[in-house]
Order: C-alpha cells, then sequence, then structure tokens
C-alpha cells in the first residue's frame, strides 16, 4: 500500500504545472513521496523528454542517429526487462563502458533508468555532457512508464539463460522461418512457431495467459518476434516480452546446436537469358551472382522485398517490389513465368520463407532467394554484410 501511494504522489506531481499545497500531503507516505521527489528533482539533468518523444525513435529496423541507454544495475533491472534496442550502462560503471558510446558526439543520446525518483540517468547524462556529446537527453518517467503506456519490453540473453538454467516455466518462442530454424538451430527449450503461421499455431501457447512468453528472431532489425509478440497480446496473454538481440546474441553468447546446412548447389543455372549462379542453400543465388546481375543488367531480375511495409518504406533495393509475406499467398497469382524472381529481405530468413512458399504454390516460377545480410538505405543504396 505504502508502495503505491508513493507513486499516486508521484504520479500526481509529475502530471500538475504547479506545486500541491502542503495540504494535499495528507499521510506520512504522501510527505515522504514529496521529498523523495523533491530530492530527485534537484539532481535533475536539464534536458528532459517524455514517452512521445522516446517512442518516435524505437523502431525496427532500429533508426539511425540515436543511441538508447538503460542505466540500470543489469542482473535485477536491464536482464529483465529494458526498452528495445536500448544498450546497457549501468551508471556505476560509466567510466568503465563509456566506450560504448559513439564516437559521433552529435548523436542523440537518450539515457532512462527507473522513473522519476531515480536519478542514475540523470547522472549518466552529466558524464556523457562532460566527454563532449552536444545531444544528450533524459526519459525521466523511464522503463515503468514504457511498460505501463503498453510497451513491449526486451530482455537480455543473460535473463533467457537464467530462466533455463533454472527450469523457469517461461515459453521460449522461436518465430523464425522453418528454414532457418532447420539450419541454424535454436535456443534450448524453444517452441518454434513461425510468425507467418502463427493464428495456425496457437495451440502450442500454454493454455494459462498469464505465462511468460518470450519470442524471439533474428536480432534488432527482424520484425517476427515483435509482431508474434503483439498477436500474443491480442489473445489475452498478460506477460509477453521479446529477446530482441535474438538468436544471433544468444549463439554469441553461448552457442547452440545447429542443423547441418543443405550442401552446395553445383553447376550454374541459365534462367531466360540470365546467368544465375546458386547459392550454398537450396534455392538461393550465390551473392557475387546477385551483385553481378544488378551491377550489368539490373532490370533482368524481378526482384521482391518480402519485409513489412515499414521496413521496406525505409531502404530498399531500387526498382524492388513489396509483397509482404504475410500477403504473398494471396498475391502469387501476380508473379510473372518469364522472369527471374529473387526474394530479398534483411537476413536471408523471410526471404527463404517466400521462396518456400512460391515453390510450393507455383513451382513454375524461376525463383530464388538472397540468403544474406543486408542493409538497406531510404535512397536506394545497399549492402551485403559480411
Amino acid at each position: 500500500m505504502r508502495t503505491q501511494l508513493n507513486r499516486l504522489a508521484i504520479a500526481l506531481a509529475l502530471a500538475l504545472p504547479v506545486a500541491l499545497p502542503a495540504a494535499v500531503w495528507t499521510t506520512p507516505a504522501h510527505a515522504q513521496a514529496a521529498q523523495n521527489l523533491k530530492s530527485a528533482q534537484a539532481s535533475y539533468y536539464k534536458h528532459l523528454v517524455d514517452y512521445a518523444f522516446v517512442k518516435q525513435w524505437v523502431d525496427i529496423p532500429a533508426k539511425k542517429g540515436v543511441m538508447l541507454i538503460d542505466a540500470r544495475p543489469a542482473g535485477r533491472k536491464f536482464n529483465p526487462g529494458h526498452i528495445h534496442g536500448a544498450i546497457n550502462i549501468p551508471d556505476d560503471k560509466f567510466e568503465q563502458m563509456k566506450d560504448q558510446l559513439p564516437q559521433d558526439k552529435n548523436t542523440l543520446l537518450i539515457f532512462y533508468c527507473e522513473g522519476p525518483e531515480c536519478v542514475l540517468s540523470h547522472n549518466s547524462a552529466f558524464k556523457a555532457e562532460a566527454l563532449g556529446y552536444t545531444n544528450v537527453k533524459v526519459y525521466t518517467n523511464g522503463y515503468p512508464e514504457w511498460v505501463a503506456r503498453g510497451e513491449i519490453g526486451a530482455v537480455a540473453g543473460a535473463y533467457v539463460k537464467k530462466l533455463i538454467d533454472d527450469q523457469a516455466k517461461a515459453v521460449l518462442v522461436d518465430a523464425r522461418p522453418k528454414r532457418t530454424v532447420d539450419k541454424e538451430g535454436t535456443i534450448p527449450t524453444a517452441v518454434h512457431i513461425s510468425d507467418s503461421d502463427f493464428d495456425k499455431n496457437v495451440d502450442k501457447l500454454p493454455a494459462d495467459k498469464s505465462a511468460e512468453l518470450i519470442f524471439f528472431c533474428g536480432g534488432l532489425d527482424c520484425v517476427l518476434s515483435h509482431n508474434s509478440a503483439v498477436k500474443a497480446r491480442k489473445l489475452g496473454y498478460t506477460d509477453v516480452k521479446t529477446y530482441s538481440l535474438g538468436h544471433p546474441d544468444w549463439l554469441k553468447l553461448y552457442g547452440t546446436s545447429t542443423v547441418a546446412a543443405a550442401p552446395a548447389a553445383a553447376g550454374v543455372a541459365p534462367t531466360a537469358g540470365v546467368v544465375i549462379e546458386p547459392g550454398k542453400e537450396k534455392g538461393s543465388i550465390s551473392t557475387a551472382s546477385f551483385e553481378r546481375i544488378l551491377k550489368e543488367n539490373p532490370g533482368a531480375l524481378l526482384l521482391i522485398d518480402i519485409r513489412e511495409p515499414k521496413e521496406y518504406a525505409a531502404g530498399t533495393i531500387k526498382g524492388a517490389v513489396n509483397i509482404p509475406m504475410a500477403e504473398l499467398e494471396k498475391r502469387i497469382g501476380t508473379l510473372p513465368t518469364g522472369k527471374p524472381i529473387v526474394f530479398i529481405c534483411s537476413t536471408g530468413a523471410r526471404s527463404g520463407e517466400g521462396f518456400d512458399t512460391a515453390k510450393l504454390l507455383r513451382p513454375e516460377l524461376h525463383a530464388y532467394f538472397l540468403d544474406a545480410k543486408v542493409s538497406y538505405s531510404a535512397d536506394g543504396s545497399w549492402r551485403i554484410m559480411p
């Protein structure tokens, strides 16, 4: 009860533009909350931002020119729940970890911690400013408000590992396509429910709607886990999070058993006058062949960007057509048979699923997929990453 009164008093103080009269603080708990808030405000950094400001910078894929920094301790706070895309630099470890800050001192830095009474984010903001950073902000209401607003929290790999080690009842859900899971393996104990087939596999979710669900996919730029988490929320699950760094982070931290990749395809396949060199995965086009064709004869391929419209709008290869995975089945009849089709995405996961769907529904199509990590820019430029 005391904690609830404290929170109510703080919320009232933040919501009102003027100080409340002393008579309002009618109980010792109210008075203590007011004093705690007053003490905290004396240590506030000068540039404060609200939920709406932070919300515009949190996206999938991540927006450029901003770094979100959680100043709370790792084990008890950041690991079990933080804002998607945030890095963890606990205030008491700022000096040891300041090399994680961006080299560009004009980058927007947004610090946050545990709410109005928490000064860790303010302390770190002052330290960042002292290092020469010129665009520093503090989200005063921090993570508690973020989740109170209905946003889905993210967890760290260490938290997932602890759940597995403790044999906790939490359910890990791999939202990646089957092709990717078969090739790369998954996190131990995880249930596989591809986001594109979510509605067909809800029976794999626990009957208890209060069970902790943690969705993951291919990393920060992969939207599948977030999409599935939103769907789970709509089904009534109340404790839903994402492991936003996903399977790549798990492999980096702990490793996992994997399924052997299919052997490399042999030979060179000519398709409608275009020489296409197969990649390692069955149905894929080699990155060298893809880059060569787009350089020498870009109109020879029909590129289908299988990502979400928001991702496509943020940047794609010039000339690519957007058919989100969720719409491919109903639009498969529009694809031509007389031209090589290459499905693209950001990691090779959804593009592979697009290829599988196309070959299943219309095997006569000359379809391929790009099995690579690709970075896209709004100007139509792109880069295949190692």
